[in-house]
């Protein structure tokens, strides 16, 4: 049994290569995925959330991240990757409702992470579900998510580029994590 699971986080605004670039670490290290609840929740209801429901989309992903390490320590994993975070969940409330309640307990629960990767929006923007908004909301709540993780001291790498150079960039910064 591994001693110790590491979660690695993936955040990034819409349409930013989060959850393929997850599904390609995933695989690469042999590691459960989160992926997006908040997705998923959009998928299954068929809309956005609610301002009243986000709170509840932050738990569950929460919720997914506990049952991945366990089930990581089970098989002697080391990692995790988590296609986003509650702290991408909590700055859509402030974008969307104007609302910054989820945001302190986010920051804190991303310090939890042993890497934080931000993905650059320099790929084509693609609409492929409900919770798409543009390129200009994608780039003004990328501008809003770097802003936060620097105010708030928050470690993170930023990858950008085609998928694989990304992929070697994220494996080359885990080497560094003890």
């Amino acid at each position: 049994m591994s001693a110790r699971v590491r979660a690695l986080a993936l955040v990034g605004a819409e349409c930013s290569g989060k959850s393929t670039l997850a599904a390609r670490l995933a695989e690469r290290l042999g590691a459960p995925r989160v992926d997006e609840y908040l997705r998923e929740f959009c998928d299954r209801r068929r809309r956005t959330p609610l301002v009243h429901e986000q709170a509840g989309i932050v738990r569950e992903q929460m919720r997914r991240e506990r049952l991945a390490i366990d089930a990581a320590r089970r098989d002697a994993g080391a990692w995790i990757v988590c296609d986003t975070t509650p702290l991408i969940t909590a700055l859509a409330s402030v974008v969307y409702f104007d609302d910054e309640s989820l945001l302190p307990a986010a920051i804190e629960h991303q310090r939890g992470y042993a890497l934080t990767v931000l993905t650059m929006p320099d790929i084509d923007w693609v609409a492929d579900g409900i919770q798409r908004d543009g390129v200009a909301v994608r780039d003004r709540f990328h501008r809003l998510l770097d802003t936060t993780l620097r105010t708030h001291g928050l470690r993170h790498e930023a990858v950008g580029g085609p998928l694989e150079a990304r992929v070697e960039t994220v494996l080359e910064h885990l080497q560094t994590i003890d």
